[in-house]
């Protein structure tokens, strides 16, 4: 059986460095940082009080205020941002016919899923008081509003589109793997075009004591927040959490084509390996992360020569940045400090399961722009995290194929290449 090919002909984001793809784009391109003081919930006690909050978004007009105790914060911005990308690749969802929904699929990645609800409705149970009106105060809607699974339901429903509908969770490369799960079902003929990217809204009270407990989030800059996120910086002290929603269309190339869609860039390889090695952390030598790499630049038919762009995962955690940085190395060889490279996270945080679809739509928007956008925060980098981070200001380069890096709790490893469409 042949394999379809399979393109980008759609994005939209809501980011903590701006609403929208090309105000996205712009902020990061620019260097903007999305990081500020938690406003959320009250941090005050907690050692980390900043975060990258999703801000000046107008989540009354995609929610209504019956649905507001019925829905995941989460759910307003996958619409926001799911709609967008259905414009941008010349989409109608209102115009479309009954077969036309039935081959629109929908495939997000979220790795806390409705966490921000259940301790919504967790702080019902347990707060003192009258246990009648908690009682009362509950959701009925708590169960499913909960669940990992329910995020593409609500974009199903709310674009009526009855093709697939997958979540796919596996921790921070969550969105990285629901966009390789989307491209092998188009590309096998399940499906024509496929909603796909990362969803994350997890900045919450429990969350973010968790990771304190953990140590694994910053606690140096809770005075100075859009200094806080600093990859690959000597003292980096940890992520900084992150939350939004980047949604791509993608499309089979030949229907793309039918429909005359712009076209960002073909999907041409994925591959995810595992660790196998430690709950919380990657394997210091980062010989699966390197394997992953490798074989997704195998799959596209490309050697590791070709690729031009790097975006990592880059998450300002000490093992992280030096097990990633010491992956590439492998992965590459001696052109591994020559290939320019970024950390997103740097600008918009760590947004968990939705961070690989951040770095997808920011790779996708600097291949079409020819630019690389830098990692900011990087004043003097850490002796063994030696590769091009693109440092505080973005570059112009020509991408005709760039690689999306990925890894997760658990000791997953993702990665994705992209390669720039001729017609």
């Amino acid at each position: 059986m042949s394999l379809r090919r399979v393109v980008v002909t759609g994005m939209g984001a809501v980011s903590p460095n701006g609403i929208g793809r090309e105000t996205y784009w712009q902020a990061t391109r620019d260097g903007v940082s999305g990081t500020g003081p938690i406003t959320l919930f009250d941090a005050s006690k907690l050692t980390c009080r900043v975060a990258a909050e999703v801000k000046g978004f107008d989540f009354d007009r995609y929610i209504s205020k019956k649905d507001k105790d019925r829905v995941q914060r989460a759910v307003p911005m996958a619409f926001f941002a799911a709609e967008e990308a259905a414009q941008d690749a010349g989409f109608n969802f209102e115009d479309l016919t009954g077969t036309e929904r039935e081959n629109i699929g929908v495939v997000l990645g979220t790795g806390a899923g409705g966490i921000e609800f259940a301790e919504r409705q967790y702080k019902q149970y347990y707060d003192k008081g009258d246990h009648a009106a908690a009682y009362r105060r509950v959701s009925p809607y708590s169960i499913v509003a909960s669940f990992v699974g329910m995020l593409s339901s609500e974009v199903n429903m709310a674009f009526r589109l009855h093709g697939m509908s997958h979540v796919v969770s596996t921790g921070c490369t969550s969105s990285t793997d629901a966009i390789g799960y989307a491209w092998n079902a188009i590309r096998l003929g399940q499906i024509d075009t496929i909603v796909s990217g990362g969803v994350e809204a997890c900045i919450t009270f429990g969350l973010m004591t968790a990771f304190c407990r953990m140590g694994t989030v910053t606690t140096k800059h809770n005075d100075d927040p859009e200094r806080a996120s600093r990859p690959f910086n000597a003292d980096r002290d940890g992520f900084v959490l992150g939350e939004g929603a980047w949604i791509l269309i993608l499309e089979e190339l030949e229907h793309a084509r039918r429909r005359g869609a712009p076209i960002y860039g073909e999907i041409a390889g994925y591959a995810s390996t595992c660790d196998a090695y430690h709950r919380v952390q990657i394997a210091p030598t980062g010989n699966d992360a390197a394997r992953a790499m490798r074989m997704a630049v195998a799959g596209a038919g490309l050697t590791m020569d070709e690729i031009d762009y790097l975006n990592l995962h880059g998450t300002a955690t000490r093992i992280n940045d030096r097990t990633e940085s010491s992956a590439v190395r492998m992965a590459f060889g001696d052109r591994a400090t020559k290939i320019p490279a970024s950390s997103t996270k740097s600008m918009v945080g760590h947004p968990q399961g939705a961070s690989g679809a951040a770095g997808v739509v920011a790779t996708l928007m600097a291949m079409k722009h020819s630019y690389a956008p830098p990692t900011i925060n990087l004043e003097t980098a850490d002796p063994e995290c030696d590769l091009d981070y693109v440092a505080n200001v973005g570059r112009e380069v020509r991408i005709d194929a760039a690689l999306c890096n990925c890894i997760a709790f658990g000791s997953k490893n993702s990665a994705l290449v992209f390669k720039r469409f001729e017609a």
